[in-house]
């Protein structure tokens, strides 16, 4: 049987609470976050989903979601285990967020798919037009 491997997470949901940036000792901005994800059902339930971002997605999301924001987010699950101050075996799983996307509508107070993020700054080339195949240089 072939070895095949596959982490792949896709969370649409509510964020539960502001996101907060900070830095690691080395200069690297991270958030943490909640993601409150409705399940399927007759009663209304939700899973509240621990999410991770860094670097420029973690500044993304700072920025432009808070409480309440619905986003959708693509990254992988991992777990962790530590011992606390107590010497118990602690552990955690959470998703590392890779991509983050607006779900929420611009009349709600959120810049749309269209509106380009501050953090974009690349422009797309510009190419000169050629009148005729006679112009070309080979």
């Amino acid at each position: 049987m072939a070895n095949f491997n596959l982490n792949k997470v896709i969370l649409g949901g509510r964020i539960t609470a502001d996101p907060e940036l900070k830095q690691t000792p080395q200069g690297v901005s991270v958030t943490s976050f909640s993601v409150a994800v409705n399940r399927r059902g007759k009663e209304q339930q939700a899973d509240f989903i621990n999410c991770v971002a860094w670097r420029q997605t973690a500044e993304f999301i700072c920025k432009f979601f808070k409480k309440g924001s619905s986003i959708c987010v693509v990254g992988n699950i991992q777990t962790r285990t530590w011992n606390d101050q107590q010497n118990n075996k602690r552990y955690a799983t959470e998703v590392i967020v890779d991509e983050a996307y607006f779900v929420d509508s611009k009349a709600e107070g959120t810049p749309s798919f269209n509106e380009t993020p501050a953090f974009q700054t690349q422009q797309a080339p510009r190419f000169e037009e050629i009148a005729s195949d006679d112009e070309l240089p080979f």
